[in-house]
Formats: C-alpha cells, sequence, structure tokens
C-alpha cells in the first residue's frame, strides 16, 4: 500500500465504537473514517469482536478495514499489578482459547461495573445499573459507560471528572480481573495474531511499566508499540520509538477515538505505511475493503 506520487495512505489502527465504550456503531464508526479521509481504519474494542461483522457490512468505498480489539491486560511484577492494554490485530477470532479468555474477562467487567454502581448507590448516588446496561446496548460495558451515568444525573460535567479522584478514578474504582499481558501475548500470537502495546508511556494515565518489561515481551512475541497517541508528551512519544527501535519492533500512531466520550478526532494520529504493511503480512486474517 504505497504511493510513491501522491500523498501518503492516512491510517488509524486504534479506534471504538458501541461494540464496547465508544459513542458510534461499528457502522457509523466506519463512514466516520471515510468521512475524515481515512485509507485505513482499525476497530479495536475492548475485549469484543462484537463489532467486526456489521463494520464490514457497512464499509465504505475505498476504505480498509483492519479487525482487531484492545485486551485488558495486567502486569504483576508490580504491586498492585499494573493495568495495561494490548492491541490485537488481524487474529483469528474463533480460536478457543482466545475466546474463552475474552468471554471471562468481559463478565468480570461487568461484574466490576455492577460493584462500583453498588458502591455509588450505597453512598446515595442515583444512578441505576439496569440503565448503565441500557446505555451500554449490549456491548462491553466498562467505566465510561458509568461516567455517562453520572453526567446524565447531573453529578459531573464531562467524562474526564467523572475519572478523577471523587470519582472513577480513586474513590470509586475497582481493579479489574484482566489477562496477565504475557499470557494475552502468547494467545493472540496463537490465534495469528499481531500484538501491539497500546499507549505504553502514557503516565499521565497512572503507572508505567518499565521498558525491560517490555523487552521481556518483545523477546515472548510482542510485535510493537503505539507510539503516537494523544496520552503520550512529545517526550513520551519519543521514547517509545527509541525503545522500539532498539528492540526490532514496529511503531505505530494512532487516534484511540471514542466519539464524544474523548475530544480527539479520527486521523488525529496516524501510523506509517511500512509498520501497518507488517502487521498485514503477519496477520492471519486478511483486511476488509470497501
Amino acid at each position: 500500500m504505497t504511493s510513491p506520487t501522491g500523498p501518503a495512505p492516512r491510517i488509524d489502527l486504534h479506534a471504538h465504537s458501541t461494540a464496547s465504550d465508544g459513542t458510534l456503531s461499528p457502522a457509523d464508526l466506519v463512514r466516520a473514517g471515510a468521512d475524515a479521509g481515512l485509507d485505513v481504519l482499525a476497530i479495536t474494542d475492548h475485549d469484543t469482536t462484537a463489532g467486526w461483522a456489521p463494520a464490514v457490512r457497512a464499509l465504505p468505498p475505498g476504505l480498509r478495514l483492519i479487525r482487531g480489539a484492545e485486551l485488558s491486560c495486567h502486569w504483576s511484577g508490580a504491586q498492585p499489578p499494573v493495568p495495561l492494554h494490548l492491541l490485537a490485530y488481524l487474529f483469528d477470532p474463533d480460536h478457543p482459547e482466545l475466546v474463552a479468555e475474552l468471554t471471562r474477562v468481559r463478565a468480570a467487567r461487568e461484574a466490576r461495573g455492577e460493584r462500583i454502581v453498588a458502591l455509588l448507590r450505597a453512598d446515595d448516588i442515583d444512578v441505576s445499573w439496569p440503565d448503565i446496561l441500557s446505555g451500554a446496548a449490549g456491548g462491553t460495558v466498562g467505566r465510561p459507560h458509568i461516567a455517562q451515568a453520572l453526567i446524565r444525573a447531573g453529578l459531573v460535567a464531562s467524562t474526564r471528572e467523572a475519572f478523577g479522584p471523587d470519582w472513577l478514578g480513586e474513590r470509586y474504582r475497582l481493579p479489574k480481573d484482566d489477562i496477565d499481558v504475557f499470557r494475552a501475548v502468547r494467545l493472540v500470537r496463537a490465534a495469528g495474531g499481531v500484538p501491539v502495546f497500546a499507549h505504553p508511556r502514557a503516565t499521565r494515565r497512572g503507572r508505567v511499566v518499565p521498558d525491560e518489561l517490555i523487552a521481556e515481551l518483545a523477546a515472548a512475541g510482542l510485535a510493537g508499540l503505539e507510539a503516537d497517541h494523544e496520552d503520550h508528551s512529545p517526550a513520551e512519544q519519543a521514547h517509545v520509538r527509541a525503545l522500539a527501535a532498539e528492540l526490532g519492533l514496529l511503531v505505530t500512531g494512532s487516534s484511540d477515538f471514542h466519539g464524544t466520550h474523548k475530544s480527539v478526532q479520527l486521523g488525529a494520529f496516524t501510523t506509517g505505511v511500512e509498520a501497518y504493511e507488517r502487521i498485514v503480512a503477519a496477520g492471519v486474517t486478511e483486511v476488509a475493503s470497501g
């Protein structure tokens, strides 16, 4: 996918739909990708492939779709364990072990959400679990759905405020039962997919893992690092790029688009053609074309 005489293709490899915690349906997401002038878009909902089929059915002409997911993981080398996210591209969605693990994680995420709502209600905060489930519209339930309930109740003004220390960021935050990151890398590889560490240096999100862990993950099969991301400062982007070069990993850039849950827009950060082609060559699932 090269354009030696024309503009470089615009490739965004991290976006969410209502299949998890985005605000656009999978069909609307791919249409928005085309409207944003993208050539390639990846649908990477949290721990689910439920958005793949409707996104493919709605693909506009000229847009290519990378089917993927964002896996909820943790590293237990620190206490408490450090949460992190692994982007998985072009894997077999029917791989039994991976399907079982994602099913378990989604169930644990929903149970956690219900416990968080119980904590809020115990403090006389008027939010409703059935209302939150309805707002998720069958997608993987996460804290952004609870944040939207807090906004609807007039208790906070924005998702950012809802994720602050007085709310879901600390006071009403509970740990998740995620996948050990080494197991996640092995599962993605076993399913024929390409694992890329999402926003690995985003200190504004909280704790980050040491570079030594990323080197160990690279030895275990990690394929790349997401460098260009709204939660990376310029210095953090440069650090990730240098580390990827040292370890021989590919580098991606992505918007991590969630619709109205975030201000970032599709295509705000993009991936180079060479990294895209390496991902396509390594994955077991074909790229879908509109």
